[in-house]
């Protein structure tokens, strides 16, 4: 089944996330590897800078989603104000 992980980022962390990237995206990479990704980007804000992330990943139910959410560098960093996992 897919799901949906809508993160939005805490406000004024966007240093965090700058920093966190290379993590986040080996991350995804790895997921993509073994077939779970699905599609990956960014929400921007006005400016168009990076304020959040929408995954789609591929997991057997919805504890499989939201381990792959915890796992995330971003999420275990603390760049996410909230992260909402919805069946696609």
């Amino acid at each position: 089944m897919l799901f949906a992980l809508i993160c939005r980022d805490k406000p004024g962390h966007l240093q965090l996330r700058l920093h966190t990237r290379p993590r986040h995206v080996a991350y995804l990479d790895g997921l993509n590897g073994r077939g779970a990704l699905k599609f990956a980007g960014p929400f921007l804000d006005d400016a168009g800078n990076p304020c959040g992330s929408l995954v789609v990943v591929e997991a057997a139910d919805r504890a499989g989603a939201e381990a792959m959410a915890a796992a995330d560098p971003y999420a275990l960093a603390g760049l996410f104000e909230d992260v909402e996992i919805r069946a696609f």
